[in-house]
C-alpha cells in the first residue's frame, strides 16, 4: 500500500503585484492557494477567497469588505474608469462574475450570476443564480434580482437575511487555515 506524504499549505500563493499596483490583504483574511489575486485588490478583515477565484485589479481597484467571501471560480474585474466594490458580509457565489459594479453590505450574488458595469446591488439583496444584472441597473435594499436580464422584486427580503451565509464562510476559512493539507 502506498503512503502519502503531506505538508501544510505554505506561502506559495498566487498573489501578484502588477507594476505599482499591489494587493492589500488583511492579516485575518484567507486566500486559498488556488485563487489568483492581481494588482490593486483590497481584502478586508476575515474575508475569504476560494479555489479557482480570480480577482484581477489591473486597471483600477477592487475592494472587498470585512467578512465577505468570493467562492470557487468567481471572477472579479474592473475597468479603467470603474472600480469594483464589495461591501461587508457579502457572499459572492460560485462562478459569479462582477465587473465595474457595487455590491452593498449583506448582499448575496448567486451562483453563475453576472453583475455588470455601474450596476448597484443594494443592502440585504439577492441576485439569483444565473441572473444577469445589466449595466446601470440598481437593485434596491432587501430585493431580489432574478432572470436574464434580471427583473427586480422589491422589498421581499428581511434585513440581515443573508448573514448566515457570510458567517458560515468566516468559520469555514478558519477551519481551512488550520486544517488544509496538500497531499504529495
Amino acid at each position: 500500500m502506498a503512503t502519502a506524504r503531506s505538508r501544510r499549505w505554505g506561502p506559495d500563493l498566487a498573489i501578484y503585484s502588477l507594476g505599482d499596483r499591489s494587493p492589500d490583504i488583511h492579516e485575518t483574511a484567507y486566500v486559498h492557494p488556488e485563487a489568483v489575486l492581481i494588482g490593486s485588490v483590497v481584502l478586508g478583515k476575515h474575508s475569504s477567497v476560494w479555489p479557482g477565484a480570480v480577482i484581477r485589479a489591473d486597471d483600477n481597484e477592487i475592494v472587498i469588505g470585512a467578512r465577505s467571501n468570493v467562492q470557487d471560480g468567481a471572477v472579479l474585474h474592473c475597468t479603467l474608469e470603474l472600480a469594483t466594490t464589495v461591501g461587508d458580509d457579502v457572499t459572492i457565489g460560485h462562478l459569479a462574475h462582477l465587473e465595474g459594479c457595487v455590491v452593498r453590505d449583506r448582499a448575496l450574488v448567486g451562483v453563475g450570476s453576472k453583475v455588470l458595469h455601474r450596476a448597484v446591488v443594494g443592502e440585504d439583496s439577492i441576485v439569483g443564480a444565473n441572473a444577469v444584472v445589466t449595466n446601470k441597473l440598481e437593485i434596491p435594499p432587501c430585493s431580489m434580482a432574478l432572470g436574464v436580464p434580471a427583473k427586480i422584486r422589491e422589498g421581499v427580503l428581511n434585513e440581515g437575511a443573508n448573514l448566515l451565509f457570510a458567517d458560515s464562510y468566516v468559520s469555514r476559512a478558519e477551519r481551512y487555515r488550520a486544517e488544509l493539507i496538500l497531499w504529495t
